[in-house]
């Protein structure tokens, strides 16, 4: 059973930073691909940046310059450092993680960048 946990959300003023963590338990190989979505109010969810198994990252054209994906294998956790962010940040992000033809996701945590 792979279970996600994400932490490191909350409110920060526009222009602020913070970072996500998602760490997996279970019978996980120590290389997989994993990535954080987001979705705001109305909105579909949507990729934000994802990590290879082999060290690719991929960001949406909206994050890039301003997020960074990093990954520890040792621990199996993600992160996503997110700087000089903007209203329409706003959302809830979500952890994934692609294996075996499945994908898992973890619980979500709230992210509100407001003044």
């Amino acid at each position: 059973q792979v279970q996600l946990v994400e932490s490191g959300g909350g409110l920060v003023q526009p222009g602020g930073s913070l970072r996500l963590s998602c760490t997996a338990s279970g019978n996980i190989p120590r290389r997989t691909a994993m990535g954080w979505y987001r979705q705001a109010p109305g909105k579909q969810r949507e990729l934000v940046s994802r990590s290879g198994r082999f060290g690719t990252k991929d960001y949406t054209d909206s994050v890039k310059g301003r997020f960074t994906i990093s990954t520890d294998n040792a621990k199996k956790t993600v992160y996503l450092q997110m700087s000089s962010l903007k209203a329409e940040d706003t959302a809830v992000y979500y952890c994934n993680m692609e294996l075996l033809a499945m994908s898992y996701w973890g619980q979500g945590t709230q992210v509100t960048v407001a003044a």
